[in-house]
């Protein structure tokens, strides 16, 4: 059966013209989630309420790492390729188009994820309880 409360609010924030394509990379993307995004995953996956997280969720035309729709919040776990200059310059228009959207975002590396796991849940905590 398919649930269509959550069928509608998929597609409510995706771009209609490319949520079928967006849709099934999506899929993909869950289904083959890089180390640091699994650890961050098992955490924010069993967050206290009123804080639910999606993953791998389209908005727009983005397919974004997390998001907490309570509070607008993207998370973006991001491997080394982010570092270079072109992908930087993506990131930031990404991050200017999900701002224009309503979506504060926050972005950690791979290596902050796994090295320092406490840290960055304790960064995401300071956003979702003090906005």
């Amino acid at each position: 059966m398919v649930n269509r409360k959550k069928q509608c609010f998929d597609y409510m924030t995706s771009s209609p013209d490319r949520y079928n394509i967006l849709k099934e990379f999506a899929r993909e993307n869950r289904m083959k989630m890089t180390d640091a995004e699994t650890i961050l995953w098992e955490t924010l996956r069993d967050f206290p309420k009123p804080f639910h997280f999606r993953r791998q969720h389209i908005i727009g035309g983005f397919i974004v790492d997390f998001v907490c729709f309570e509070r607008q919040l993207v998370i973006e776990v991001d491997g080394g390729y982010h570092s270079e200059p072109h992908q930087q310059e993506e990131d930031l228009s990404r991050t200017e188009s999900l701002g224009r959207m309503g979506f504060d975002v926050i972005r950690f590396t791979n290596e902050q994820v796994i090295e320092n796991q406490q840290e960055v849940i304790r960064e995401i905590k300071e956003i979702l309880y003090n906005e």
